[in-house]
């Protein structure tokens, strides 16, 4: 874990990138905010967190850190005892995640409860929905520590680094610390309702599109040609032939449009 700052004093904000070795965009964007030393007005702590995945160029060493918070010092895993120190890193930081995903191009947010925080602030970033998990945040870091999680694009695309770019400053200028004005916009919300499985199979297909409302009785996706059919509507997220190694992907629930406030509000 490789920990760095911009200004002085105690941060409250924070920005954490390479929670997953193979998603190597946000650290590009950390990397460049620190290249650039950018005068700050508050001070912000920057995490690159499993640098021994991102050597590796691999999701993980031995298990999924973005499952395994709060961690344990003792822990027989890399990743189990990494949980720990970087929960202890980030306490009382509010914290911005970067992540990309292999199931959509566009940026989206990910929280853990539609809090007072999360209404006044995502808004403010370039996302197009911001996802609710539900039950589905055991082992997050959200789980343990105030987070604002993005999906900053398809993993390892060039426009995944640029994006997480904007997303760093979007935030870092919504919470005060760069200066400069944001575009809040109209947001739609999602409630993670359920894992979509799939069984084993040699060939996935998926038919959905991510955030677009699939019909009761619509054919979504297939494993080695056998049609997977909807029971009922929802919409689904983080939906990909192989992005997950036992599941498609979740339904969601459309559950709220954020409105865009402006300074005035």
């Amino acid at each position: 874990m490789r920990v760095a700052q911009l200004g002085s004093g105690t941060p409250e904000i924070a920005v954490v990138a390479g929670v997953h070795g193979d998603e190597p965009c946000g650290v590009r964007a950390v990397e460049r905010l620190l290249d650039e030393q950018p005068q700050v007005r508050r001070p912000v702590k920057f995490v690159i967190a499993n640098e021994a995945a991102l050597e590796r160029r691999v999701r993980f060493v031995d298990e999924d850190l973005n499952r395994t918070f709060p961690g344990d010092p003792n822990a027989k895993t890399h990743e189990g005892r990494l949980a720990h120190e970087l929960a202890a890193e980030l306490e009382d930081c509010l914290t911005f995640s970067m992540h990309s995903t292999q199931s959509h191009s566009e940026p989206f947010a990910i929280v853990n409860g539609v809090s007072e925080t999360v209404r006044e602030l995502v808004p403010q970033l370039p996302v197009t929905a911001m996802v609710e998990t539900s039950e589905f945040a055991e082992g997050r870091l959200f789980s343990t520590i105030e987070t604002l999680e993005v999906e900053c694009g398809l993993q390892g695309s060039e426009a995944a680094a640029q994006n997480a770019d904007r997303l760093t400053r979007a935030f870092l200028t919504a919470v005060g610390a760069l200066p400069g004005d944001t575009m809040p916009r109209e947001l739609p919300v999602y409630r993670l309702t359920e894992v979509i499985d799939k069984h084993e199979a040699d060939t996935y297909e998926v038919f959905a599109e991510n955030f677009t409302e699939v019909d009761a009785g619509e054919t979504f996706a297939a494993a080695d040609g056998e049609m997977q059919v909807a029971k009922e509507s929802f919409y689904p997220v983080l939906m990909s032939p192989y992005g997950y190694r036992n599941v498609f992907g979740y339904a969601a629930e459309k559950i709220d449009v954020l409105a865009a406030q402006s300074a005035a509000d």
